[in-house]
């Protein structure tokens, strides 16, 4: 399956549809949902990273759920953009998982989102390690998610 740009992937969606963002780590996969006016992203959870066949049978599952239409992958960028090995697996495993689910999906730079993500825990939520260890994938997920929605709202209004 092709990859799509954020404004693409938008533009395909059927109307009140809603997009599934997921922030593939080694051991988990986090996810972030957004609502039907594609404003704003939610942390909706995690699952355990295993094969790309069971996955994409839970993320399909997911999707059907929540009236999914869409993909939004992170895509772990350089520091200084550039695009690694870890930056070509995850779009190697996004196309596939795309693929797998019968779904559009795009990419969107993920750079600095789980640690943004653990300080706003720590700082503003004063959430211990324990704590934080379960729920910083998904916020993760939404954070790239509310980035990319955020990035491209302006580019639909007239």
């Amino acid at each position: 399956m092709a990859l799509f740009t954020m404004l693409q992937l938008r533009a395909s969606l059927k109307r009140d549809a809603r997009i599934l963002g997921l922030d593939p780590g080694s051991k988990t996969i986090g996810l972030a949902l957004s609502d039907v006016s594609l404003m704003l992203a939610s942390p909706y959870g995690a699952i355990a990273r295993g094969k790309l066949a069971s996955n994409a049978a839970e993320v399909a599952k997911i999707a059907a759920k929540e009236g999914v239409g869409g993909l939004l992958v992170g895509l772990p960028l350089g520091m200084d953009g550039s695009f690694g090995p870890a930056a070509q697996a995850a779009k190697d495993w996004a196309m596939a998982m795309g693929g797998a689910c019968g779904l559009p999906v795009a990419l969107w730079d993920e750079r600095l989102s789980s640690s943004a993500v653990n300080r706003m825990l720590v700082q503003e939520m004063d959430m211990t390690r324990a704590r934080r260890a379960q729920v910083v994938d998904a916020a993760a997920a939404a954070y790239t998610l509310q980035a990319a929605l955020d990035a491209t709202r302006a580019s639909e209004q007239p």
